[in-house]
């Protein structure tokens, strides 16, 4: 079971490989990935040097993909398929159509992963992208509930990675149509969710105010722990309300610590961590914790317990200091 962490920078990726991570996944430093954020990602150069560092401590380095081309502009998106291709990366990961057939036809030997924005979750879907463009690993979207991926996983034709720690996106994974809506800048080809010069805080008295594009969505006490402004994140006032409140969605980060055996014991091969804009030391931390949380499994698989030590570790650098496991424990159907 690998576990594959963030790396937003070289620092991190550094980080990461230090803690125990077998694997990281990063971008280039334009709108080819969603998190095309200032001081983040990768140019031809930096990746190259990632790249000699990770071979050298046997690990792995796969490139994400996971914006859509814009129509007129599609030459960019294919110069990162042939850098990934050129430079040796282990993966590449990608949702667009267009990407997978472009990288299938012109680098066969470039291992392709289907990346999470293509929302593939049954077998049907599985097998298309296996057929045609020869995937080796899909990235689950996290709607499917434990029962879900246990069953996919039985039949699947590639191997299967999930999330397994890190914030959480309501319903389609990442292809945040409110950010959108709000700044003007698709992150599905813009390459950001709360693009970062949309991005305003000001003092207010005691409090401090959060805008995204002036829409105010966060007034908070200056002293309090914040996480990247989102829209669906924000406290807002209804017409039901007096307080603003979390009408979309809480601050909240996924940790699937408990349910490890049952993810190792479905055959999920690769256990992902969210947070490529997070910091190395966050990427330090949580790295440190699954590695730890899988090594014990793997010592003794029978004997595996969740250790509260964990829990507190990861509580720490959770968004909004609160986790959950999801719709992992989701009962209905």
């Amino acid at each position: 079971m690998e576990l594959l962490c963030p790396a937003g920078n070289l620092a991190s990726m550094k980080a990461a490989f230090n803690a125990g991570a077998d694997a990281v996944y990063l971008g280039l430093k334009n709108d080819t990935n969603a998190r095309s954020f200032a001081g983040l990602n990768f140019n031809e150069q930096q990746l190259a040097k990632a790249i000699v560092l990770a071979k050298k401590q046997n690990k792995k380095i796969f490139l994400t993909l996971n914006t859509f081309p814009k129509p007129g502009e599609e030459s960019r998106w294919y110069q990162a398929v042939d850098i990934a291709a050129d430079l040796g990366l282990d993966a590449l990961i990608v949702a667009d159509l267009s990407l997978l057939d472009y990288a299938a036809s012109k680098h066969k030997h470039l291992p392709l992963h289907l990346s999470v924005q293509a929302s593939a979750t049954n077998l049907a879907a599985l097998q298309f992208y296996k057929e045609n463009f020869n995937i080796e690993r899909a990235v689950l979207p996290r709607v499917l509930s434990m029962k879900q991926v246990k069953d996919l996983a039985k039949v699947s034709p590639v191997d299967l990675e999930v999330f397994a720690f890190g914030s959480l996106c309501i319903m389609a994974e990442g292809r945040c149509h409110l950010s959108s809506y709000v700044t003007g800048q698709s992150p599905n080809t813009g390459g950001s969710c709360s693009p970062a010069q949309h991005v305003r805080w000001q003092d207010d008295g005691d409090d401090k105010l959060t805008r995204l594009n002036e829409v105010l969505i966060e007034r908070s006490s200056k002293d309090q722990h914040l996480g990247y402004p989102v829209v669906c994140k924000g406290r807002y006032l209804s017409e039901h309300t007096h307080e603003p409140q979390h009408l979309l969605e809480s601050p909240t980060s996924l940790n699937t610590l408990s349910l490890l055996p049952e993810l190792a014991q479905a055959g999920i091969r690769s256990l992902k961590i969210e947070g490529r804009q997070r910091s190395p030391a966050y990427v330090a931390q949580v790295a440190k914790v699954w590695r730890e949380a899988i090594d014990s499994y793997l010592r003794s698989p029978e004997q595996f317990v969740s250790q509260a030590s964990w829990d507190q570790a990861l509580a720490k650098v959770s968004e909004g200091q609160i986790t959950t496991l999801g719709v992992y424990a989701r009962q209905w159907q």
